[in-house]
């Protein structure tokens, strides 16, 4: 059953470097507060939002000559320090589409708004 995801996530590891982000850029709701937060989830490193742990394993934005799409694939965990780590959701996240994979959480909701490439491969495709 997981092996869906490992494929999709191995097919868009395997793309052309100038298709890769090097961040997803994700906002968080705390419905608690009513506060929208916006920050970066690095590729393969741990993001805390609340109690929520986020990695994003990958990060996919279609050329400008194409429909506007980007996509992530997020592995969202809930850590509390008083019970054992409960998986939320493993899969992939549509900025236009938001409602198509959600996470089902009581207190936050999460969902993709961009892709975002480091600023040293952003400098290295200007041309001269």
């Amino acid at each position: 059953m997981k092996v869906l995801p490992l494929l999709c996530l191995a097919a868009c590891l395997l793309m052309p470097a100038a298709a890769q982000a090097a961040s997803a850029v994700l906002q968080g709701l705390d419905k608690i507060t009513a506060r929208i937060s916006t920050f970066e989830a690095p590729l393969g490193e741990a993001v805390r939002f609340g109690s929520l742990q986020i990695v994003a394993r990958a990060c996919d934005k279609k050329p400008p000559e194409e429909p506007p799409e980007s996509a992530a694939f997020l592995e969202i965990v809930d850590v509390r320090p008083d019970s054992p780590e409960v998986a939320l959701f493993t899969g992939w996240m549509f900025a236009s589409s938001p409602a198509v994979s959600a996470l089902e959480h009581p207190v936050y909701d999460v969902w993709v708004v961009d892709c975002k490439k480091d600023s040293s491969s952003a400098a290295e495709t200007i041309p001269e």
